[in-house]
């Protein structure tokens, strides 16, 4: 093979350069992510429910949702939290529910038409009934720890979330409505659901300030009257025992609910003179919002996404296009895309700084080494020679370009460093000790070094190669890594011992020519 591309150095010359520009057309086509898709084992159903809903409702439907996922043979527990638990850690309404799915063996998985499900079919047929039976919720798919993360990295429980800042509360939910009903016909979308849906009905009271300045008194006794009545108000304490417990003075929830019984409430005018709360105040029940939320000092909402079945980066530039084009916003409102999409457009921004400066910094130290520009150049070849291995491997695999490949591109620029320095050493050792030049310096250097350079080549590819195999827990997050590397040593290792060699001879052919 050495023989051939030496002797057609155009022919191979012009085969790896349209390797590297292959590689890099297929690595702008590639899609990326933050990270791979961890399979946790376990999935969790989000819940949004419509915002107006009672706790007895919200339990009914949550009861019925169960009851349809039991159905399924591989899930081996259910268990759900709605709303708030009274230590607050997690605050959220009623009308939320986090639905947590533990599945049994996959061993012990029925076989439908001769195979398991995986994971993700299964819990797209899960979707799919609950959607079907129970349509008045919307139901959001995820996993435990990846809804943790997301929530502690961008506020939010999705892996993809659009934020719409604005400081007009209405027309954020009108923004919120049509983006979801619009991000739902980009594909890939998978679930999409608006954290701010819709409004909620709130008690609002404004006392009725000339009527208190009558009596010569202020607001405050009519909201503590209210504070009282409806939020309750410590009275003292009942002892049993050793245990103490505190009294509260408050109207039954029927009667905090009933507007009449609320104008009725007594407030405390004067010395022994009471009056009503609807006739030193005005009650009324107006649509509100039940949760405002505030980032960087504005008023913001979002759109819930889970991609499914297409990297995230190419879904968001889909996605944001289609938004900024169909629905524009006003001036001072904005929208911010966050999630793992910011996260790795962060990372890549980090990557493209840092890794040319560790290349140049190597470059630095081989030319020093070497003292020439040339050979520093061909010991560099390896580093696009080994790009292409590694974008196919990539291909090939179903996989598309991560945090976790990157690394395995940095990795991968090392070894074929490593094996231009190895080639090209041992061919100035045997023009310098032994006098050889021309074609017989390169067949017997590239000859003599080809041991050193596939010996090194397949101790890293035995060494990933279970990776890039294994189907166990976090194989998702090496296998990316392990690809890379293994398909980057295959084509960086063919190419290096043909192309540099040909390089190389060249140039001893163009110094002879022009000694002669």
């Amino acid at each position: 093979a050495l023989r051939y591309a030496m002797q057609r150095r155009l022919v191979t010359l012009g085969v790896a350069a349209a390797s590297v520009l292959l590689g890099t057309v297929l690595l702008s086509r590639l899609g990326a992510e933050f990270l791979p898709q961890l399979n946790e084992g376990s999935i969790v159903i989000m819940f949004n429910r419509d915002v107006n809903i009672g706790i007895d409702e919200a339990v009914v439907m949550q009861s019925r949702s169960e009851k349809i996922i039991r159905e399924f043979p591989e899930i081996r527990q259910v268990f759900s939290r709605i709303g708030t638990a009274e230590a607050a850690t997690d605050p959220m309404g009623i009308y939320l529910t986090d639905t947590f799915l533990t599945l049994t063996d996959r061993d012990e998985w029925p076989k439908i038409n001769g195979h398991r499900r995986t994971k993700d079919e299964l819990a797209e047929v899960i979707i799919e009934r609950l959607e079907k039976e129970i349509p008045d919720q919307g139901p959001i798919l995820t996993q435990p720890i990846q809804m943790r993360f997301n929530e502690l990295l961008e506020g939010t429980r999705a892996d993809v979330a659009v934020k719409v800042f604005d400081d007009d509360l209405s027309r954020l939910l009108d923004v919120s409505q049509k983006a979801e009903a619009l991000l739902k016909e980009v594909p890939g979308a998978g679930d999409v659901e608006a954290e701010l849906s819709d409004t909620s009905k709130v008690l609002k009271i404004t006392p009725d300030e000339g009527r208190l300045a009558a009596f010569g008194i202020g607001p405050s006794v009519v909201l503590d009257a209210v504070s009282t009545g409806v939020g309750g108000k410590e009275a003292g304490f009942f002892y049993e025992g050793v245990q103490r417990f505190p009294i509260l003075i408050r109207l039954s929830e029927k009667d905090r609910s009933d507007l009449e019984t609320l104008k009725s409430l007594p407030v405390e005018v004067g010395p022994n003179l009471t009056m009503k709360l609807g006739e030193l105040a005005d009650l009324k029940f107006v649509d509100g919002f039940g949760t405002i939320i505030r980032e960087n000092g504005k008023r913001r909402a979002a759109i819930l996404i889970n991609p499914r079945g297409r990297d995230t980066e190419s879904f968001v530039n889909e996605a944001r296009a289609t938004l900024e084009q169909k629905i524009p916003l006003p001036a001072g409102s904005y929208y911010e895309w966050g999630g793992n999409f910011k996260n790795l457009q962060r990372a890549k921004e980090r990557l493209l700084i840092l890794t040319p400066i560790v290349l140049v910094l190597v470059f630095l130290m081989i030319f020093f080494v070497f003292r020439n520009i040339f050979q520093t150049l061909l010991i560099f070849s390896g580093v696009p020679l080994a790009l292409v291995g590694g974008v196919l491997a990539l291909k090939m695999n179903g996989l598309t370009f991560s945090i976790s490949a990157g690394i395995g591109f940095i990795a991968l620029s090392g070894i074929a460093i490593l094996n231009g320095v190895v080639l090209i050493s041992y061919f100035n050792q045997l023009k310098t000790h032994h006098g050889l030049s021309g074609h017989e310096l390169v067949f017997r250097g590239a000859m003599l070094r080809l041991r050193p350079v596939l010996m090194t080549a397949l101790v890293d590819i035995f060494g990933f190669l279970p990776m890039m195999l294994s189907h166990g827990v976090g194989a998702e997050v090496q296998k990316p890594l392990a690809a890379v590397v293994i398909g980057g040593i295959v084509s960086s290792t063919v190419l290096t011992l043909l192309v540099l060699p040909t390089l190389y001879g060249w140039m001893e052919d163009r110094k002879e020519a022009i000694r002669a």
